[in-house]
Order: C-alpha cells, then sequence, then structure tokens
C-alpha cells in the first residue's frame, strides 16, 4: 500500500503546478513527479487569424515573460513575409530584450529562487520570500534591486509601449524609432545594470561559494544529472539571447548538433503522457528513452546552464570572465549540476547588461529607418530567441491571405519538462528517508524545479485544444480498479 505525499501547488513559480510523491510501505519514495493540471489553448484558437496579430496574442500567454514570446513573434512574422528588419530596428529590439532579459533575471534570483540559499533552504516558509531577502541583505540592498528592476523595466514600457505586454515588434521593423533623450537616460541605466550585475554575482560568492554547505548541496548527486544541453549562440559559438544557430551537446560536451531554427523539426520531436498537460520535447536523433538521462537518452536541457554549456563561452568580457570562473569553480565543462543553474543565471544578467551598454552607444540605434516592408506573399514563418527560461520557439503557417492554417509554439519550459521530472523524483529519492518529510525537505524538493524558473502557463497545450479529463479510480486499499475518461 502506497502513501501519498502531495505538494499543491507548487511555489514560487510562474503558473499552477503540483508533486505527487509516492512512498512503498518502509517510507521510502517509490515514484515522484510534477503535474500540471493547468491548460493554455493557444495553438488551436490562434488559427484563423491574422499572422500579424500573434504578437499581441501570444505574449497573453504569460505575464512574466511576454517581452520573450512577443520578440519571438515578431522574428516569426520577419521570416514569414521574407523581410529583414533594417540595422536599427534589430539593435532596438535586442536591447530592449536584454534588458528584458536582465530584470527578468534578477527577479528570479531575489523573488523566487534566491530565497532558498539567501535566507535558508529550511528556513520558516514564511521568511522564505523577498521580504525575507531584504530582511537578510538589508533594506538599502532591498532597494536597489526593486530600482534596477524599475529602470529597466522603464526601457520596455518606453520603446515597447507597454511593459507587460509591449506592442513594438511589427513585421520587418518596430514601432518607434530611438531619440536622443531616451538614449541618454538609457545610457546610463544600462550601465548602472552592469554594476548591479557585479554586485549580484559577489553576493551570490559571499552567501552561497563560501558556504560549504551551499556547495556541498550544488555539488551533491541528489541534484544532478548527465543530459544533452541546448542553447543559441552566434557564428564564433558565444551565448546570444536575441538570434543565432541552435546549438546542442552531449552530455561529454563535445557538439552533437548545430542548426537554424527553420530545420529545427529535423532535430526535435516531441512525447505526451496522459497525467500531464506539458509535453516532454526530446531530441529525435536520440530518441524518446523514457525519463532518464545519459548519451542514449534524447532529453536535454535548456535556460542559463543548458545555454553556458552548450556555448563556447559569453559574448562580452565581463561575464567571460564569470564564465571562466564558474567552470574552473565546478570542475570544468559541462556542469551537470541543476543548482548550478542559479549562478549561471547571474552571469547572464551581467551580459545582457554588457550587451544593452554596446547597443545604446552604437549610433546605428538611432537611424530612423526602423521598418522594412517588402513583404512576400506569407505561407510559414519560423522563429526562435532564448526566453529567460530557455530556447523558444514559434512556428506558423498560413493561407495566402496571412490567416493562420497552423499554429506549433516550443515553449522555453517545455523543452525542460523532461529533465524537471527527473530533477523532483531525484531529490525526493535522495532527501525521503523513513517517511521523514517535514517541510525543509519538501521546501528542498521544490527547489529541484525552482532552478529551472518554469514557466507553467506558457508550457501546457493540447493537441486537440479542449480539456481531456482523466480519472482513476482506487479502493481503499489504494488497489486500482478503473479508469474514466472524457475523450
Amino acid at each position: 500500500m502506497y502513501k501519498e505525499i502531495k505538494i499543491d501547488p507548487i511555489t514560487r513559480l510562474e503558473g499552477h503546478g503540483k508533486i505527487e510523491i509516492f512512498l512503498d510501505d518502509k517510507g521510502e519514495v517509490a515514484h515522484a513527479c510534477l503535474q500540471i493540471p493547468e491548460l493554455r489553448g493557444y495553438e488551436r484558437f490562434a488559427i484563423g487569424r491574422l499572422a500579424e496579430e500573434m504578437p499581441r496574442i501570444t505574449e497573453t500567454i504569460c505575464g512574466v515573460c511576454p517581452t520573450a514570446h512577443h520578440t519571438c513573434s515578431g522574428k516569426t512574422l520577419d521570416n514569414l513575409y521574407g523581410v529583414e528588419p533594417p540595422p536599427a530596428a534589430r539593435k532596438i529590439r535586442e536591447f530592449v530584450y536584454n534588458a528584458f532579459m536582465f530584470e527578468d533575471h534578477n527577479l528570479h534570483f531575489y523573488f523566487l529562487g534566491g530565497p532558498d540559499f539567501i535566507v535558508g533552504p529550511d528556513a520558516p516558509k514564511e521568511k522564505r520570500n523577498v521580504l525575507g531577502v531584504i530582511e537578510k541583505v538589508g533594506l538599502e540592498i532591498g532597494k536597489k534591486v526593486i530600482d534596477i528592476r524599475k529602470r529597466t523595466r522603464n526601457i520596455i514600457q518606453t520603446m515597447g509601449g507597454r511593459v507587460v505586454h509591449p506592442v513594438h515588434c511589427l513585421p520587418g521593423g518596430v514601432s518607434k524609432p530611438m531619440d536622443k533623450e531616451i538614449q541618454e537616460e538609457f545610457k546610463k541605466t544600462a550601465q548602472d545594470a552592469v554594476e548591479f550585475a557585479k554586485f549580484s554575482l559577489q553576493v551570490f560568492d559571499d552567501i552561497v561559494l563560501k558556504n560549504k554547505a551551499y556547495v556541498d548541496l550544488i555539488l551533491s548527486d541528489t541534484y544532478t544529472h548527465k543530459t544533452y544541453y541546448m542553447g543559441l549562440v552566434d557564428d564564433n559559438n558565444k551565448v546570444n539571447f536575441y538570434d543565432g544557430w541552435i546549438r546542442v551537446v552531449d552530455p561529454e560536451g563535445k557538439e552533437f548538433a548545430r542548426f537554424k531554427v527553420q530545420d529545427y523539426l529535423d532535430h526535435i520531436a516531441e512525447h505526451v503522457e496522459t497525467w500531464s498537460y506539458i509535453k516532454y520535447p526530446y531530441l529525435k536523433n536520440v530518441g524518446w528513452k523514457d525519463f532518464v538521462d545519459g548519451k542514449d537518452s534524447g532529453v536535454y536541457r535548456v535556460a542559463p546552464l543548458g545555454r553556458l554549456n552548450a556555448s563556447d563561452g559569453m559574448a562580452t568580457p565581463l561575464a567571460q570572465e564569470h564564465y571562466e570562473k564558474f567552470y574552473d569553480t565546478l570542475g570544468g565543462k559541462p556542469v551537470h549540476y541543476t543548482l548550478a543553474t542559479h549562478w549561471a543565471r547571474l552571469i547572464e544578467a551581467l551580459q545582457a547588461a554588457e550587451r544593452m551598454v554596446e547597443l545604446i552607444n552604437d549610433p546605428e540605434i538611432m537611424d530612423p529607418d526602423i521598418r522594412n516592408m517588402d513583404f512576400q506573399t506569407p505561407k510559414k514563418g519560423i522563429g526562435v530567441i532564448e526566453a529567460p527560461r530557455g530556447t523558444l520557439i514559434h512556428h506558423y503557417e498560413t493561407d495566402e491571405n496571412g490567416r493562420l492554417t497552423k499554429a506549433n509554439l516550443i515553449v522555453a519550459t517545455v523543452n525542460n519538462s523532461a529533465a524537471i521530472n527527473m530533477s523532483i523524483a531525484k531529490a525526493a529519492k535522495g532527501l525521503i528517508k523513513g517517511d521523514n518529510a517535514n517541510d525543509g525537505i519538501l521546501n528542498m524538493i521544490e527547489m529541484a524545479f525552482r532552478a529551472y524558473d518554469p514557466c507553467l502557463a506558457c508550457a501546457t497545450h493540447t493537441i486537440n485544444g479542449y480539456t481531456p479529463l482523466e480519472v482513476d479510480i482506487f479502493d481503499h486499499k489504494h488497489r486500482f480498479i478503473k479508469k474514466l475518461r472524457t475523450y
């Protein structure tokens, strides 16, 4: 007879999910999984809509990462209509996007994932939040966090039209040029962002890396998986958030694939399970081998750890210094420690800030030529961007009038979905012993998914666009009786 432990809802993430843990009669974990009970039907109700509406539709999937969907959708429309944005438009898009990456990474570190380290994984639950972080690091630092996020979000507000659901990406360009007064303000914001990113890395060094218990936790087998890794890289295989090649390395760090997004269907397939609304992508040329890691399994990981492992370095000098320290400290490439994702995230925040400085000081960003409208007849468009949570792919197909006949979204969190399940199961088995599952241990199991910064609102879809309900009926001894379905 099994005993069930349920963490419902799971906390400090975007969206809704629950963790189911089943113990055997000895109190040991027999099985654990992440179940996603919510549903989004965007791939279905986009059908019939005009393609140019998609940047404003897909961003409503999520209130945390709308800039990622908006920008990816805009790039997909460039491909759909066969247009290349003018240099100024591309640089404005990339500048706004790096501001988003910076503020979103800081949101996760200080508000969502960071409390587990800054306050402590087994601290009282009422302390494991941003208020507990401020209490620990001091009010002045808390004000710094809020101020720099406010100012970088103002970049999205000013250039994007709205901070939560921006409207600036158009097929072939953007809706608004950069003016001199705004540029001067943004120069100061970008430089301050660099200084804040350096400060955050020092905070991580002081609080986490100098704490042996935390380092041992990061390096423990409980939070380790040897998988493939995926991320966008530039022509020199350096991390790029806005565009480039999709690069995959194997668990030994060797290049497995390098391709443009238009070829993604040659490399990525999607597996489904009946017990969750989330899909499980895998490498088609390896195959789906269930929720296991290793070179023979097609499971791969994205997000900050995936991007650093899939690259040959960072694209900016200060971030590159920390990239080298990251691998020197953790034993070389690739790093398989899930909790090291928090450190990788702060290194990426530094690159985003440095890239903001480069772009806002580029004279070409001031060019008033911000849109190319030499459109071709639409048929198929595929776009990619690196969301904070990993590689994001949009794929649209239309009729000759530009109305969608097909939409496919491989969302950042979906790429990590198999690995998240594996991480939760391994953490549960490693931490729960003899039926001992207090609040601190359950939070440490949540830490296994929290490192990925999942956005479950973005990630849940069904192929038919309706909600299939499935109920398993058990007797009082937990023996299966029958299954009821609505489909």
